[in-house]
């Protein structure tokens, strides 16, 4: 009995070592190495102080900042623990009129022309940090009007952040939402009133 079992035990014990401790220990090295930004969560820090995750987005509410798509997730907006779409398809009642109140929502604060969808249907994981250039550059008026500037300038801020195709042929151009407003803040100043919706909370 003990001439099957002691085997058995010591190839468990070598394989838990390969394969729990050698192996992970070895591609989190690799990791932290070569893709060290990216292994730690991609984070954005300002002044020594962590503002949020180039891959996770924020809720931005103030006319001062441009906003994100919306987010499905969990009790509160792009809740990482709670990742999910709304799984309403398109003939969903309830889709439509979330889509109607977004729409309303965006009208009321000054935006005009067609509306982009991704300003008002959720991504799939409702943690997407990225809008569509056109969804930035259909804002710029409404936060140019609320920072009391020329349109242009802050139309070039967002120009500047478009991100191509990965690779030249993967996906779509993009903006990551809380880059631009990080920028805004630091070309433009940041606005005045509560700091709870601001970039660097």
């Amino acid at each position: 009995m003990l001439t099957l079992v002691r085997p058995a035990l010591v190839l468990l014990a070598c394989l838990t070592l390969l394969t729990g401790v050698a192996y992970p220990l070895l591609v989190t090295g690799i990791a932290q190495g070569v893709f060290p930004s990216q292994a730690n969560g991609s984070l954005i820090t300002r002044d020594g102080q962590t503002v949020g995750s180039a891959l996770i987005g924020q809720s931005f509410e103030r006319p001062e900042y441009l906003w994100g798509r919306p987010s499905a997730t969990g009790a509160f907006a792009y809740d990482a623990s709670a990742s999910t779409g709304s799984n309403q398809g398109p003939l969903n009642p309830a889709l439509r009129e979330a889509i109607a109140a977004r729409v309303e929502a965006l009208r009321a604060s000054g935006v005009e022309g067609d509306i982009p969808v991704d300003l008002v249907t959720a991504s799939g994981s409702g943690l997407d940090p990225h809008v569509s250039p056109a969804a930035a550059l259909l804002q710029v008026p409404r936060i140019a009007r609320a920072r009391a500037v020329d349109e242009a300038r802050v139309r070039a801020i967002v120009e500047e952040h478009v991100e191509g195709r990965t690779l030249g042929l993967l996906g779509a151009p993009r903006v990551n939402v809380l880059r631009v407003n990080l920028a805004l803040d630091d070309a433009l100043g940041a606005p005045g009133g509560a700091a709870g919706d601001t970039p660097g909370r």
